[in-house]
């Protein structure tokens, strides 16, 4: 009995020390991992000052919220995802119930110094609160963000156009020979994902996402690694069309259809002012659209100047018609008035060399005899 009785005493303790094993927590005591650990924080999780930290990045663009073509800025949803190695952190899966990652806080972790250098404004997602650690010691981040950032629009063809906007990650102060990134360059793969992530496209047609990398001299013997996706989009055209280049086109009729007014009267010259001025104000509206820094004159704008120099043309025509129709009138209204006081001067006169006889009345039966 009592010899059974500590064979079971043992095989208690061995089951509580397995189940205390199998936690969380027994990971991170074991790795002395708390949000006041400093090893972890506070410089790059490296064992020797010389190796190299690599951190992988990935972001895929899952909406287009909006393009303001003004403010040449690009507003868009993105998702990142980064990795990379720590030195400091492994353990054994087997002595701890085969538990091979972990979520902690992104407190507790040194964690890469990336930043967009097109960004203008300051990012307003809450950041993702954990991490994921595995056993190797690899570190898993991913976040959301709305990125405001810098884009130059090309508007030549607007609205038929199509922009590429740059999305450039680097590291704020690290070189190469302390941080190098690292990414997945098959475009048609993270095309492809950004697509079944997209939301949202508003009034563009996300085409492609590729990435690509470029190195920046930043000091003199130090290099940096820059990895930038670009952004291809074409812009929906259809209801420019139907609410800019139809009206002006119609304009332009009605504009024609006036040579079918008369002449005669001031309506057709006040009809003619009331289509320009509607044309004024749709290039009003166009240049509320279009950016002032653009570097050649849209396609659109001289169509709308080539539009509005016709019916400048077309109203200084009819200007001068009825400029001429009145000249030709006040020349036909003198030539009247000439021949009338002919007419009234002969029969005065006519009347002069007429001989009274008695009582004032003239017998011509006399004269005759």
């Amino acid at each position: 009995m009592l010899v059974g009785y500590f064979l079971l005493l043992l095989l208690t303790d061995n089951v509580t020390t397995n189940e205390d094993s199998c936690s969380y927590e027994a990971i991170l005591n074991y790795l002395n991992l708390t949000t006041n650990t400093e090893l972890f924080t506070l410089s790059r999780p490296v064992k020797h000052f010389k190796n190299v930290t690599k951190v992988s990045i990935e972001m895929l663009l899952s909406s287009i919220f909006d393009v303001r073509e003004v403010d040449q800025t690009f507003i868009s949803h993105i998702q990142i995802y980064t990795s990379w190695n720590n030195d400091h952190i492994c353990w054994e899966p087997k002595n701890f119930c085969g538990l091979n990652s972990i979520k902690i806080p992104t407190e507790t972790l040194w964690k890469p110094d990336l930043i967009i250098k097109e960004m203008v404004e300051k990012d307003k997602t809450p950041m993702s609160p954990y991490l994921k650690v595995d056993f190797e010691g690899s570190v898993e981040y991913s976040n959301e963000q709305v990125v405001v950032s810098s884009c130059k629009m090309h508007v030549y063809r607007f609205p038929f156009d199509v922009q590429k906007c740059n999305l450039s990650f680097m590291s704020l102060i690290h070189s190469d020979e302390e941080l190098v990134l690292d990414f997945t360059d098959n475009n048609s793969a993270i095309t492809n994902w950004s697509l079944n992530l997209m939301h949202t496209q508003y009034e563009w047609l996300f085409l492609e996402l590729t990435v690509n990398k470029t190195t920046d001299h930043k000091y003199i013997g130090e290099n940096q690694t820059i990895v930038f996706y670009t952004i291809h989009m074409k812009r929906r055209s259809v209801l420019y069309i139907a609410n800019f280049l139809l009206p002006v086109l119609l304009f332009f009729c009605l504009d024609l259809s006036s040579f079918l007014i008369s002449d005669s009267g001031g309506e057709k010259l006040s009809f003619k002012v009331t289509v320009m001025l509607a044309v004024t104000v749709m290039q009003l509206i166009l240049n509320d659209i279009l950016p002032s820094s653009s570097d050649k004159i849209p396609l659109i704008a001289l169509f709308c100047i080539g539009i509005f120099g016709l019916m400048m043309l077309s109203l200084l025509e009819t200007i001068f018609v009825m400029y001429l129709m009145e000249k030709d009138a006040a020349s036909q209204n003198n030539e009247t008035n000439k021949d009338s006081n002919l007419n009234k001067n002969k029969q005065s006169c006519f009347k002069g060399q007429q001989q009274p006889t008695e009582g004032g009345v003239l017998h011509f039966g006399k004269n005759l005899k």
